[in-house]
């Protein structure tokens, strides 16, 4: 979280709206042709999640104001509104979903590999967890909206502010709430692990905070749809948000997701910082292994 950004154009790149990741130029993937069809499944699909979306943003907010000054920090009620919303909206987009393993129930965060935008569903559908964001992601259309909402905490790469960003981590996971972070810092294209960064491991390890935290490894792996390309859900490169939204809700026959949940790992067990991102990283890429088929991947 101290860590600075002096590359002028990685910040530029961090700045924009969208995934920062570029696969190789012989990497590149396609933008998907939708079909007259297509479109049709657009017109069904985008009103329903819309409505579920938002609409379960309303309620979400209408109850956080009632939540808040009775519970503080706890949040006993409203986090159900949004896994329900994300189960939702992976039948309305028509994916499969599966799940392996189990959530844990001890205090502690989560660290996942991250794929897109579809991940926020698909986390979500089977845990209640709040996600750790780079700060350029509240002002993102949309998305940096329902992220503020939904109790995201955003971050600064800046070492004035790590003091101040140690203390909110702190104070909500003693809270009870399961942070969720992406550690390689962006997202790729769903076949393949890029490095974790150790740097957000230094949170976990906050004095009084390390006895009582673990750290649950997650794998998520998509099934791209029948015909298309392995990284159809991957949210890479230089493909647009909104153009990525449309290619999926055009998608007549989807593929599947599946979040694979690895034993919790206690803090004060896991080792230093770049011990533990090490371990998390080798188990999120050994889960990926086991999901996807050998031909697929590029880890």
């Amino acid at each position: 979280m101290t860590e600075r950004v002096t590359d002028t154009a990685d910040a530029a790149r961090s700045a924009r709206p969208g995934p920062t990741w570029e696969p190789e130029p012989h990497e590149a993937r396609e933008p998907v042709q939708i079909t007259p069809l297509g479109w049709v499944a657009v017109a069904l699909r985008l009103p329903v999640l819309a409505i579920l979306v938002f609409g379960g943003l309303l309620l979400h907010l209408a109850l956080r104001r009632i939540e808040r000054p009775l519970f503080g920090l706890r949040r006993p009620v409203t986090p159900f509104i949004t896994q329900a919303v994300c189960r939702l909206a992976l039948l309305v987009l028509g994916m499969r979903f599966r799940v392996r393993g189990k959530p844990m129930a001890r205090r502690g965060a989560v660290v996942a590999n991250h794929s897109g935008w579809l991940d926020i569903f698909a986390l979500n559908a089977p845990q209640r967890i709040y996600y750790v964001a780079k700060s350029e992601v509240a002002g993102w259309a949309g998305i940096g909206w329902l992220a503020k909402a939904t109790g995201t905490i955003f971050i600064r790469r800046d070492p004035r502010e790590a003091k101040a960003q140690q203390l909110v981590f702190e104070a909500r996971l003693r809270a009870g709430h399961h942070l969720c972070f992406f550690p390689e810092g962006t997202s790729s294209d769903g076949v393949r692990v890029l490095p974790f960064k150790p740097t957000l491991f230094a949170a976990f390890h906050m004095d009084g905070l390390a006895d009582i935290l673990s750290i649950q490894p997650v794998t998520v792996a998509y099934h791209g749809p029948p015909g298309r390309d392995p990284r159809f859900y991957g949210w890479f490169g230089d493909i647009g948000f909104g153009r990525h939204l449309l290619e999926v809700l055009a998608q007549i026959r989807q593929g599947g997701v599946e979040v694979i949940f690895h034993p919790p790992i206690p803090i004060a067990e896991g080792g230093g910082r770049k011990a533990l991102a090490r371990t998390c990283e080798e188990q999120v890429r050994a889960g990926l292994r086991e999901a996807l088929p050998a031909e697929v991947l590029r880890v």
